[in-house]
């Protein structure tokens, strides 16, 4: 495999993963993209204003190709203020702004030879110093981390599933074999737990 190539099918896997986050959205009401569903209060819209940020700092501030525009960093001590939105923050403007992001990123990566130099300001010295390998690998990595966690909330909102709007990647069966395989694997769980009750104790 070339350097070429390879650069290429970690950008097309970025890509695919930007694409499967993106879609969790579709449909859903302002509520429903914000409203925290864990109780460290992950939330769809938030995921998409975080990696926003990752892609102006890893394919830009790290490279010397800054984003053309500033990006409107939280005020306040909150440490998690990147990952929800704000109540003036519209959904448009959140994902309007990744998608410039991620245009600015692909420009980098097309401009760029898999091994070009650059540094993460903000990651310990030992290993500041990356290559964009380094960092295709860690932005794939980082959005299909955040997209499998959108594809849980989803389900948890409406029951939507799949990778992408026209490939579910789970069996295409009706909601009485869901239920069904739902009532087996948790009447396994309990058997292998030797538990009766959801407490969890024997």
């Amino acid at each position: 495999m070339t350097a070429t190539t390879a650069k290429a099918d970690l950008h097309r896997s970025l890509a695919q993963a930007r694409a499967g986050l993106l879609w969790k959205l579709d449909g859903l009401s302002e509520y429903d993209v914000r409203r925290p569903l864990t109780p460290t209060d992950t939330n769809l819209l938030g995921m998409v204003k975080h990696l926003a940020f990752c892609e102006v700092g890893y394919f830009g501030d790290t490279f010397d190709r800054p984003f053309p525009e500033r990006l409107p960093w939280p005020d306040g001590d909150d440490p998690n203020a990147d990952l929800w939105a704000t109540a003036d923050e519209s959904r448009d403007e959140l994902v309007d702004r990744y998608r410039r992001a991620c245009a600015h990123a692909d420009d980098t990566i097309d401009a760029l030879a898999v091994d070009a130099p650059g540094r993460v300001p903000h990651w310990p010295a030992d290993r500041a110093e990356v290559t964009l390998h380094r960092m295709l690998v860690h932005m794939t990595a980082e959005t299909n981390r955040h997209a499998g966690h959108a594809d849980i909330l989803r389900e948890l909102v409406d029951g939507a599933v799949g990778l992408y709007p026209d490939r579910a990647g789970v069996p295409e069966e009706g909601p009485e074999y869901w239920a069904d395989h739902h009532a087996r694997l948790e009447r396994l769980a309990r058997e292998a737990a030797g538990t009766d009750g959801a407490t969890g104790r024997g």
